[in-house]
């Protein structure tokens, strides 16, 4: 596996820490770097190299006219989610860039939003491995029924910075 890029490293000392304060340290990190995400709540639960999971408390501040998360946030969570995977795993003379956002809406949502995106072993290798490419990242974001309301697909590039 290639040397760890810097966010890999940051990441890896939070896991350093208790595990009570990792999930604020995460998304502390992450809300000020990605002004968005913190402006919206999104809290890291989990993130390593091959795995991330992102939630979304369902509060009034990202409700639709319905009273469910609204659609745009589960993008973002969903996003948020596959796009640390790749910040985890690219070399840090590359940049993440999302491609393709696919997004069915296939029931409504309940409560909480969760996004769970994951990589392969060969999707690691080729992100380490190259400093230009494309993946399609699994994600499932589930409500606070275990329903997948949302149906999504991701695809993450990188490119070298620069050019």
């Amino acid at each position: 596996m290639a040397k760890p890029n810097k966010l890999n490293t940051i990441v890896s000392n939070v896991y350093k820490l208790p595990e009570f304060m990792r999930t604020k340290a995460l998304s502390t990190l992450f809300g000020k770097t990605v002004k968005y995400t913190g402006t919206t709540g999104i809290k890291v639960e989990e993130l390593t190299t091959n795995r991330s999971v992102v939630t979304l408390t369902n509060k009034k501040s990202v409700q639709n006219h319905i009273g469910s998360v609204h659609a745009v946030a589960s993008i973002l969570i969903a996003e948020s989610a596959t796009g640390y995977l790749i910040g985890m795993n690219i070399s840090d003379d590359c940049v993440p860039v999302i491609k393709t956002i696919k997004a069915d809406y296939v029931k409504r949502a309940k409560g909480n939003m969760r996004a769970e995106a994951s990589l392969t072993d060969e999707q690691i290798k080729l992100i380490t491995s190259s400093n230009k490419g494309e993946t399609t990242v699994p994600v499932t974001v589930t409500d606070a029924d275990g329903k997948e309301p949302i149906l999504m697909e991701m695809v993450w590039a990188w490119t070298p910075k620069k050019r």
